[in-house]
């Protein structure tokens, strides 16, 4: 019942900020033809080379089709289907029980991937249902894992409204979410997100995120014994943005904290915070920074967890910390970019550390560059290299490497 009126106010107050606008007049069919295709192509070379294990090899191919109908009184569609292959074997993909073998999660999948409707009949204000891509921030609590070839999606309805000056509200209730795994979870879940941008650059943003799904959360999460229901709300304030100096300055910071607890009858271990501080420097397309995150931990019996979250593009590439283990995560990262003629880089470098007990959790270094090498096609190779800390952590040393192409039509 919270779930249902919390959703039933924030979908109220997005009809309250946006009254009823003109109908499109275009006759379905104009509708349809006058659409668009969607093609996307994603070739991918995964290394993987862990202390213990043979090594891991995934040369895998993701492709992704559809059509993007135009707008008819308001409503438009979209259906995307998703087709994963691979050439060879030779890696565990998390299903397939090879666990000789490093897990580079990017398992056969052929499915649809997104089938929703779009009503923009309200000024200001954008409905969603049906299965959908959902990226929010930066996609810390909530966002669809793109990084590996079958995506994370969820089924339900989505309202963003901008009607208030400077202001985005977003709402959305989902009641199933698909995994990077393949594996769908039947979900009661609540987004409410406020977004108010200071400046063009600066923006201050709360969020609410209410989670009844009794598989949420895995049991490597906790510490004495195996939870019944891992529902549980994450609630927080972020400020972050990039300041301008002068026309070549930028100063750069982020700074957000967040509370969770259990839901709905979720276990009652889950009570954690989470802290992110961070600042730097931008001078043209170049910039430094340093930030600290820190997973808290509830006295070594559960950690911060992300469930919703797209997880691999933080606390290194490596895909170590999918999980935050029971004692938590004490982060602490320098990050670079730059571009350099048409190639953008990116490097990273982490010390992590247990939020509760002194447990070196070991450091880690990611390299990234990407190139467009046709007006569609862009390259990437990657490089993330983890060195373990103390054996308490259990963790092993891994190095990983990917080479991808991205056709974009």
């Amino acid at each position: 019942m919270r779930i249902k009126s919390a959703l039933s106010f924030a979908l109220g107050l997005t009809a309250l900020c946006a009254p009823a606008g003109a109908q499109d007049t275009a006759t379905l069919a104009d509708a349809i033809v006058g659409g668009h295709a969607i093609l996307n192509l994603r070739p991918r070379y995964e290394y993987a080379d862990q202390a213990g294990k043979d090594l891991g090899q995934a040369a895998t191919l993701r492709t992704l089709a559809g059509w993007r109908t135009g707008a008819w009184y308001g409503l438009s569609g979209t259906v995307e289907l998703i087709d994963v292959g691979r050439l060879n074997d030779d890696y565990n993909d998390g299903l397939n029980g090879k666990t000789r073998y490093p897990v580079i999660a990017d398992p056969d999948n052929t499915d649809v991937n997104q089938l929703y409707l779009d009503y923009a009949g309200l000024p200001d204000t954008q409905v969603r249902a049906g299965r959908q891509s959902i990226k929010l921030d930066n996609v810390r609590f909530i966002g669809n894992a793109e990084f590996r070839q079958v995506m994370q999606v969820f089924n339900g309805v989505t309202v963003e409204n901008n009607s208030l000056r400077d202001t985005r509200l977003y709402a959305g209730y989902l009641g199933r979410v698909k995994t990077v795994n393949t594996r769908q979870h039947d979900t009661d879940t609540v987004l409410l997100n406020a977004r108010y941008a200071i400046s063009p650059n600066d923006a201050l943003v709360g969020y609410g995120y209410f989670q009844d799904q009794k598989d949420a959360i895995g049991a490597a999460a906790f510490v004495g014994g195996a939870p019944s229901s891992t529902s549980n709300q994450s609630v927080g304030i972020r400020s972050d943005g990039a300041h301008p100096l002068n026309t070549d300055w930028k100063i750069l910071y982020t700074l957000e904290y967040a509370k969770q607890a259990d839901y709905s009858g979720g276990d009652s271990r889950i009570d954690a915070t989470y802290q992110r501080l961070g600042a730097g420097a931008q001078w043209s397309a170049v910039y430094l920074r340093a930030d600290q995150e820190v997973l808290g931990s509830n006295q070594g019996r559960y950690a911060f967890q992300f469930p919703l979250a797209t997880n691999h593009v933080f606390q290194g590439w490596a895909d170590q910390f999918l999980v935050t283990p029971p004692q938590g995560i004490r982060d602490r990262y320098l990050s670079a970019g730059a571009k350099i003629e048409r190639a953008q880089l990116l490097a990273e470098y982490h010390r992590f550390g247990a939020d509760f007990g002194s447990i070196d959790f070991g450091r880690e270094f990611d390299f990234g560059v990407s190139y467009p090498l046709q007006p569609k096609l862009v390259g990437k190779v990657e490089y993330a290299d983890y060195r373990a800390g103390d054996a308490a952590s259990g963790k092993a040393d891994l190095t990983r490497i990917w080479v991808t192409l991205i056709y974009n039509y």
